[in-house]
């Protein structure tokens, strides 16, 4: 039996991702979504910060670390690492409660060791215990808040922080309330600039405009730029003003840039506030990164692999370094990674491109950046809201039967009503309902086949067998006649929980020995 039990982890996955990239061949694409993501990435690094009460570079510092250092360590092509709206809360709390952001650092760097200790002890197997319709409602989901929650950025209306993702506001309103508050409150010349912007990415595909060589984002991107001067000079009404523009704080300068990052406090390193800290951002971290890696692969059109062990590895050293440079904490970003895939990012390179902007903008030239209007940003995120929440997904999870379609809305509510983890809880919870009654029963299919030396009974195996599976895959394995040619075949799974190897292993090496079983291992070097 090949179990790759002695390889590194860092050699996880690799079976899985064997398919020889021609990076030199994917790199125009690459270029241009690694651009496009960076200037969606830019107010969101910014807004997380602002939301988080840290300081606003240490929102931008976790994005470059999350796009120059945990892309290449992440066995992930197309995840977008960088600083999550699902720990706002928790870092706002937390700074509160240890009276400094230079303190909170600490609990940032902390956490990193946790998550390193969480990847080498192989935790990251825990997201293949969420089913496959949890996954897609989180990803619908997500569209359907990008889509809600640009709408008042996309008519000027900006009292929230760009890129909340949670349901109740900061402010006290909520992404319904906003709404209807932008009816009252739109800016003539952002949503102009918005409209038009929504209007030329919706054409883009379907007209003479997609001949264009150049990505659609980045063209809307700079026609939005180009009619804020075009309107200033019509008055207040249409002039767009620096609070509907993208406000990133800088210096022109590296000396300067580098001045201003903030340092840690490591005189408090080891106290109990820290240590709870870390705790709870390493815990909240990892189930985040793990579950949008597992949504981010269901997106990859080469349906790649990603390990998820090996991803812990890379958010724990990037939370390290995050937090020694005075950044706030990082996962993968669902909102992130989608925008890299819906723009043609194929290979890291484009998450590594994203941080090359990132750094040389924001430390040479912020005064360029503060022309973008915020509006033709909303604009893309709503395109790429209504690519995650499409109604082919509907239609599948539909066809998919009961089990499937109602875990699935109702975790897509849950989210959009409450926020990403609680949403996801709420739909693991029903979705065990639903399924809890089928992962008791046999993970596999037996296929009885005709030998040269006689009958070959041959049980193969499902997509995901995990621990529940143990004791039906275990009797029918006990059920098999002494004397059988038997075959376990494993080469159509994804994941096999260790109990499940464990108990073959033994079956291998004791039971079928014993017995006279003739027995096969078929796939099992691609799992754990």
């Amino acid at each position: 039996m090949n179990i790759r039990n002695s390889q590194s982890i860092l050699n996880e996955g690799y079976y899985h991702n064997m398919k020889q990239i021609d990076y030199k061949k994917a790199f125009p694409k690459d270029f241009s979504a690694g651009l496009v993501v960076f200037l969606v990435a830019l107010p969101l690094c910014l807004g997380i910060a602002l939301a988080s009460g840290a300081p606003l570079i240490s929102g931008i510092i976790a994005g470059l670390v999350g796009g120059l250092f945990v892309a290449w360590i992440s066995g992930s092509h197309t995840s977008v690492s960088g600083p999550a709206a699902g720990l706002t809360a928790i870092v706002l709390v937390q700074i509160d409660k240890l009276g400094s952001f230079e303190a909170f650092l600490c609990a940032v760097i902390l956490a990193g060791v946790f998550q390193l200790l969480m990847g080498l002890s192989k935790a990251g197997s825990l997201a293949a215990f969420f089913p496959s319709s949890v996954i897609k409602g989180l990803l619908a989901a997500i569209g359907i808040i990008l889509i809600l929650k640009q709408i008042p950025h996309l008519f000027g209306h900006d009292p929230d922080w760009f890129g909340d993702m949670a349901f109740q506001q900061q402010d006290g309103k909520n992404t319904f309330s906003e709404i209807i508050a932008t009816t009252f409150h739109i800016h003539p010349g952002a949503a102009v600039v918005g409209l038009i912007s929504l209007a030329l990415l919706i054409m883009w595909d379907r007209t003479a405009l997609k001949k264009i060589p150049l990505p659609a984002p980045l063209v809307v991107v700079v026609l939005g730029t180009i009619l804020t001067f075009v309107l200033r000079p019509m008055g207040q009404y249409m002039e767009i003003g620096v609070s509907h523009l993208v406000q990133v704080p800088g210096t022109g300068n590296a000396k300067d840039f580098l001045g201003t990052l903030p340092k840690p406090d490591f005189s408090v390193m080891f106290s109990s506030g820290v240590f709870i800290a870390a705790i709870t951002i390493a815990i909240v971290a990892t189930l985040e990164t793990l579950l949008n890696l597992e949504a981010v692969d269901k997106l990859d059109p080469e349906k790649r692999v990603s390990p998820p062990n090996r991803e812990l590895l890379a958010q724990g050293s990037g939370n390290i370094i995050s937090g020694l440079l005075g950044g706030l904490p990082l996962t993968s970003v669902i909102v992130r990674s989608s925008v890299n895939i819906a723009t043609g990012g194929q290979t890291r390179i484009s998450c590594f491109i994203h941080g090359v902007f990132l750094l040389t903008t924001v430390m040479f030239f912020p005064a360029l950046l503060n022309t973008i209007p915020l509006a033709t940003l909303a604009a893309i995120l709503i395109v790429t809201g209504f690519k995650l929440a499409g109604i082919p997904l509907f239609k599948q999870m539909w066809k998919s039967g009961r089990n499937q379609f109602v875990p699935f809305v109702i975790t897509i509510i849950a989210i959009v009503l409450t926020d990403l983890l609680i949403g996801l809880l709420v739909g693991m919870g029903v979705a065990i309902f639903f399924i809890l009654p089928a992962s008791l029963k046999l993970p596999a299919r037996r296929v009885v086949e005709k030998g040269s030396d006689g009958d070959i009974l041959k049980i193969e195996l499902v997509n995901r067998v995990s621990f529940l599976n143990r004791a039906s895959l275990m009797k029918t394995l006990h059920e098999v006649p002494n004397g059988t040619q038997l075959v376990i075949d494993a080469s159509s799974t994804v994941y096999i929980d260790p109990d499940i190897i464990n108990s073959i292993t033994d079956f291998e090496k004791q039971t079928a020995p014993a017995r006279d079983l003739k027995l096969s291992l078929v796939g099992f070097k691609d799992q754990q």
